[in-house]
């Protein structure tokens, strides 16, 4: 992520001014950390680290005032010799000329902003912690299927487009379709988010490129959606080549893992007059229900002990 992609993202949020070093956008961030550079300003550089935020406060500011001259081109000199990736001056404090001068020298960009600075660090970190993320691509279609992410895999022509389109037209949304990025915004989420250049796009075999939002309106799509279920699309024969391997009462595949995230994972056999909306759907349900500690194997085997134990007879074991 660049300052100048930062600036871009949190520009009106913040309401940030770009006020000098307009040269130094192509910045890399390589760190989600953003500092206050108070020790920097004494003297004390390694406890700056380069490539990061800095954010001057009502502390820093009242600092650089009460020094002489000399002290404030010292100060400012020490701040600007750690290769930092920007500075934003918070609560709208006027900004010294020796601060204007070092910006534009060395190319680094000086930002404005009326905004408290613990505001500023809280909203800067969040953004860049959810653009440093680390990230993979994965083929298939994201939908937002009764408010949960599911990706939809399978093999190339196993019908996973006209699937997510017969879900569009029953009222889901579409997240991505083909590829999706996903980030990993926490150590127990996956975030999904459709790359820009295929926003509202899907592509189906016979009509070709479709756009989404224009077909079936706004609340067709959405840009992004937590990825909590994956659904695989496999043909009919290769999961009855695999039947005494499957738990007829529960058929969860398993779980998948994705960025040292494991993610629940249902198999549904692919195979002509199937209904496979309604599967998803049912799928997509069936999960929520076991989030919220129902699960229909479970208490059908529950029942069926009790009927066993009613009837005095033990269970056969297999």
């Amino acid at each position: 992520m660049t300052v100048a992609e930062l600036f871009s993202n949190a520009g009106e949020r913040l309401s940030l001014t770009w006020v000098a070093g307009q040269s130094g956008g192509g910045k890399v961030l390589t760190s989600d950390t953003v500092q206050k550079p108070s020790l920097a300003l004494v003297g004390h550089l390694n406890f700056v680290h380069p490539n990061r935020v800095q954010v001057l406060g009502c502390a820093e500011m009242d600092y650089l005032r009460g020094l002489s001259e000399s002290e404030l081109d010292s100060a400012v000199e020490n701040l600007f010799s750690t290769e930092i990736a920007a500075v934003i001056v918070a609560n709208g404090e006027c900004i010294p000329d020796a601060l204007l001068s070092a910006a534009s020298r060395t190319g680094t960009p000086l930002f404005s902003s009326p905004e408290p600075g613990p505001l500023l660090m809280r909203v800067l970190a969040h953004m860049m912690a959810q653009a440093l993320a680390p990230s993979t691509v994965m083929h298939g279609v994201f939908l937002e299927v009764s408010g949960l992410g599911v990706l939809i895999t399978g093999a190339p022509s196993a019908g996973k487009s006209e699937l997510a389109l017969e879900l569009i037209s029953r009222g889901h949304r579409l997240v991505a379709d083909d590829a999706l990025e996903v980030f990993a915004v926490s150590p127990d989420t996956l975030e999904g988010r459709c790359p820009n250049l295929l926003l509202d796009f899907m592509e189906v075999r016979g009509l070709g490129v479709l756009n989404v939002r224009r077909l079936f309106g706004e609340t067709a799509v959405k840009q992004k959606k937590n990825l909590k279920l994956i659904v695989h699309l496999a043909p009919a024969d290769e999961l009855n080549n695999k039947w005494q391997e499957v738990d007829r009462l529960d058929m969860a595949a398993g779980k998948r893992n994705i960025l040292g995230i494991e993610i629940p994972e249902v198999r549904i056999p692919v195979a002509v007059g199937r209904n496979l909306a309604v599967l998803v759907e049912v799928a997509v349900r069936n999960h929520i229900l076991k989030l919220r500690g129902f699960n229909s194997a479970d208490e059908f085997s529950e029942r069926q002990r009790a009927a066993i134990a009613a009837d005095g007879e033990e269970p056969n074991r297999l």
